[in-house]
């Protein structure tokens, strides 16, 4: 990567907490964010669960003013841009508007809002609608309104590509950034919590809960592990060439050494634990990064307590690895927030940063029965002190996309 690109700063609204230390503690101190559903009713579902964000108050980071028409999806997405900002001290006397944009992936936060307005309209007739609410149901939503709260006019942009949008995100934005278009950007992921994605992928069959099972869980790489529990989040991180960045002295939390994207058709269908394009993809991240196999200190897995989904990824790690697969640190986060969609992605870089920084290797938890068709360290149920200076961070998406970045230690 001939420019080099840096994190000055992070914001997360997770089920782990409202704020990124608040996030880093119960991650590393093993809590669970999963409880049970109040957003809406699930009364009449077997799956009761979800890694839900309790007591946020869209006013305390946005204020009263011109939020009352604004779904949740692009509350949070908003909430964590201005949250970012102050993280990464920007200001309009630092950048101009005009050198700030903002990248959010998201795919399925727009879905309840489209539905409720075309319920809506069903039900009265078109000229009963209200407007007010039409702007919630275009997908680029989240991203137009952080970058209406943050007065950020050189770029917005909305990455639509499911479980992987939230590092796609911050890789569309790393290449802007390296073609000179501006100076930061505002990069990441979110999702907020609907019904609508919450009964689709009940009655597909894929939630923990949804064959009857006995224990809701998220319990990735387990031998119990019943399908993914739903979470919401929202993930953002400040990118900046370094040059940009030491010119106005600002903290850098880590570096961004190398990135991939492949696409998977296989994998649309469940049973198959196809592992050539996650291959390439974790071969195009380390190429560009010019790493070797021993030079990643730990891997943040996507898995999210899928049956044949956690067993891929254990496939590619070990084919890619090979001798010293079992020797590399793996973990899953989402056994503590769930599944959240488009922002996982930027929820792992989020920790792994946290973890370059602090030299802690959150844990996996759940973790009590051995599959063994998923036999690596696992880190389960406690978090590991152990250097850090490297993370690759994997996103499999059912949907066939692919992406890994890795992130590293800062060094002059």
């Amino acid at each position: 990567m001939s420019t080099r690109l840096v994190i000055t700063g992070i914001s997360i609204l997770s089920p782990l907490g409202l704020n990124k230390d608040a996030f880093w503690s119960n991650l590393t101190n093993g809590v669970s964010g999963i409880k049970d559903v109040t957003l809406f009713d699930v009364s009449r579902y077997n799956s009761k669960k979800a890694g839900e964000i309790s007591d946020f108050d869209a006013r305390e980071f946005l204020g009263k003013k011109g939020i009352r028409h604004i779904d949740r999806t692009s509350l949070l997405a908003s909430s964590a841009a201005k949250l970012v900002m102050n993280d990464a001290k920007i200001t309009h006397d630092i950048y101009r508007e005009e050198d700030l944009g903002i990248v959010i992936g998201s795919t399925y936060g727009s879905i309840d809002s489209i539905s409720s307005f075309d319920l809506d309209a069903l039900k009265e007739g078109a000229n009963f609608v209200n407007p007010m609410e039409f702007p919630n149901t275009v997908l680029n939503a989240p991203a137009s309104r952080a970058s209406i709260f943050c007065h950020a006019t050189g770029l917005n942009s909305t990455i639509s590509t499911g479980v992987t949008s939230g590092l796609d995100a911050i890789i569309y934005a790393s290449d802007f950034l390296r073609l000179n278009r501006v100076k930061a950007v505002l990069a990441g992921g979110v999702y907020g919590l609907a019904p609508d994605i919450f009964w689709g992928a009940y009655r597909a069959g894929i939630l923990s809960g949804s064959k009857g099972e006995s224990v809701e869980i998220s319990a990735p790489f387990d031998k119990r592990r019943s399908g993914f529990i739903i979470g919401e989040t929202a993930a953002l991180l400040v990118l900046e060439r370094l040059e940009d960045a030491k010119q106005r002295g600002a903290h850098i939390y880590a570096e961004i050494k190398g990135y991939g994207n492949t696409f998977n058709p296989k994998k649309i269908d469940h049973k198959i634990s196809d592992t050539e394009e996650g291959l390439r993809c974790i071969s195009l991240a380390m190429r560009e990064a010019k790493l070797n196999i021993d030079d990643i200190s730990y891997i943040s897995a996507c898995a999210n307590s899928s049956k044949t989904g956690d067993i891929m990824e254990t496939n590619v790690i070990k084919d890619y690895f090979g001798n010293i697969a079992k020797k590399v640190p793996v973990s899953a986060i989402k056994s503590m927030t769930g599944e959240c969609l488009d922002a996982s992605g930027a929820m792992q870089c989020i920790a792994s940063i946290m973890a370059i920084n602090n030299s802690i290797i959150p844990p996996t938890i759940n973790y009590q029965e051995k599959d063994d068709l998923c036999d690596l360290d696992y880190v389960p149920n406690k978090s590991r002190e152990l250097a850090v200076n490297n993370v690759l961070i994997n996103a499999f998406s059912d949907t066939g996309n692919i992406s890994s970045i890795i992130i590293s230690k800062y060094s002059s």
